[in-house]
């Protein structure tokens, strides 16, 4: 029998742990630790560079204010979120390059934390402890800090699978009322239900999926409802895929890993959506490390990816978490899932898009539409996924498969899907860029 109470601290205690210099990893989206965070600013006057390293923060802190960032705080990021964007310019904020399956490793080998602190449910009867809402690599982290502390919650989930601690192998537990931070679901635009019905037809049934969060992705899980025996094979537990388990519409039936079992790495949603996956035997939460792995994602067959990006080049190559040198999120489980699904048996890797975006300027306020198809990325952009890696390509205007096509070949296949104001104009970049010799036009005149 466990003892509970020999190792439950006060917040206040937690925050005495601290000191100068400590690198401190919290878990990520709704794992963040609400009461820790939510107090962390109180210590700003007593500790210098205390890092803390998260990803997708959903709990609100004071410790986030610039004067604080300033004064005490360093914030290393795997994905870059609003709140973290506001900070760029203190120099005090720092994004962390990775694949989310690796995220948890690389870290421990350049750089391991003192402290490990999640958000947990309630322990079971024999003090095995669920960090609340997945193991992307609170696990990982854990297993090479000093101290693991758990912010044990009765509102956090409980969900089964690879996703706990041991008693003995945490140090202390604060006792916390707290609920797992949520994000609102954005309703799908006309443009996104146009790309939303185009990716339905692309799966078939039977097909396991990875969908993320968005008004793409929110279309698709839509037009997904006319599908029969869907399974699941994702990164990120989404309310969308809660829908579609309750209409009957995802079953496992046809995996051949983890059968009958919805697998992820983390959840991140609404309330409902963490009500849904508490004791829920349909669900199955992984390592980040397992769940992530392109290998281990290829084990079942008809395994489909599904993600967005900012802007594709016309050889392939996607940028899909910054504009320019600025980051505005992160990789994150993109590139693992693109070519974990192109390693399975029949699989598919789909990149979405609008063909379009509106850019107003900051000086006259003039709104300029421009292409999302582009000669070539920005200036510093980053790819997120190679174009040795791209397989699918979809926008408003259809979808195009790039798998083993030259760059010739991908040019006229973007094109097609670009918007047709800018298709003439495109074809002239791909000249003076050298992927082609001439524009079809001029062809067609001279033959």
């Amino acid at each position: 029998m466990f003892d509970y109470s020999s190792k439950l601290i006060s917040v206040d205690q937690a925050l005495d742990l601290v000191r100068d210099g400590d690198n401190i990893t919290v878990g990520l989206g709704a794992n963040e630790p609400p009461a820790f965070l939510g107090n962390l600013h109180h210590i700003a006057d007593r500790v210098n560079d205390v890092t803390i390293t998260n990803c997708l923060p959903t709990a609100p802190g004071e410790y986030l204010s610039e004067e604080n960032v300033r004064k005490a705080f360093r914030i290393d990021c795997w994905f870059a979120t609003p709140p973290l964007r506001k900070l760029w310019g203190t120099g005090r904020v720092s994004f962390i390059p990775n694949h989310l399956h690796l995220a948890g490793s690389k870290r421990n080998a350049h750089r391991p934390s003192r402290i490990m602190i999640s958000l947990a449910s309630m322990p079971e009867a024999d003090g095995r402890t669920r960090f609340a809402c997945g193991n992307t690599y609170e696990e990982r982290i854990g297993s090479a800090a000093d101290l693991r502390i758990l912010e044990i919650s009765p509102n956090a989930p409980h969900c089964p699978g690879q996703n706990y601690l041991d008693w003995d192998s945490i140090d202390y537990v604060i006792a916390s009322e707290a609920r797992p931070g949520t994000i609102p679901s954005a309703t799908p635009t006309a443009r996104d239900l146009a790309i939303g019905r185009t990716i339905a037809d692309l799966v078939d049934d039977g097909d396991c999926i990875q969908v993320g969060i968005g008004g793409i992705p929110n279309a698709v899980c839509g037009y997904l409802s006319e599908k029969k025996d869907l399974g699941i094979h994702t990164e990120m537990m989404t309310t969308g895929i809660m829908d579609l388990m309750r209409a009957g519409v995802i079953t496992g039936a046809r995996k051949q890993v983890d059968v009958g079992k919805t697998v992820f790495a983390f959840a991140l949603g609404s309330a409902e959506m963490y009500e849904f996956i508490d004791d829920n035997p349909d669900c199955l939460t992984g390592r980040g490390e397992e769940v992530n792995n392109p290998y281990l994602i290829a084990r079942n067959d008809n395994q489909v990816s599904i993600n967005t990006t900012i802007e594709v080049d016309l050889t392939g190559q996607c940028c899909s978490e910054s504009i320019g040198t600025q980051q505005i999120s992160g990789t994150g489980g993109q590139s693992d899932t693109a070519t974990g699904a192109q390693r399975s048996r029949n699989g598919r890797s789909i990149i979405a898009l609008y063909s379009t975006v509106e850019k107003a300027d900051r000086t006259t306020g003039e709104v300029e539409v421009i292409s999302k198809i582009v000669p070539t990325l920005r200036p510093g952009a980053a790819v997120s996924l190679s174009r040795n890696d791209v397989d699918w390509v979809v926008t408003e205007y259809g979808a195009v498969s790039l798998r083993g096509t030259t760059i010739a070949e991908r040019v006229a296949l973007l094109i097609s899907i670009a918007h047709p104001d800018f298709r003439e104009g495109l074809y002239a970049d791909a000249v003076r860029c050298g992927y082609i010799a001439v524009a079809p036009s001029v062809a067609r005149a001279g033959s």
